[in-house]
């Protein structure tokens, strides 16, 4: 596979779930969207632990694409 492809499709993905972080940090569980696991109709509870993840997850993402940025190439 391309290494561009590894780097920006892996930093792309990172502000995805940053984006996501973002959400479940602000809105509450009635607010979010249907898709977003964690949906529940009339709920005031913030989902802090699913933001964590997305923030975690988010997190390795970005390192993945800066090592893979910065490696060498083999040929």
């Amino acid at each position: 596979m391309n290494k561009k492809v590894l780097v920006y499709g892996s930093a792309l993905l990172g502000l995805i779930f940053m984006f996501f972080a973002f959400v479940y940090w602000s809105h509450s569980a009635g607010s979010l969207p249907t898709y977003l696991p964690g949906y529940k109709a009339g709920s005031n509870v913030l989902h802090f632990k699913h933001g964590l993840a997305s923030f975690v997850l988010a997190l390795v993402l970005f390192i993945f694409a800066w090592f893979k940025s910065g490696e060498k190439s083999s040929n």
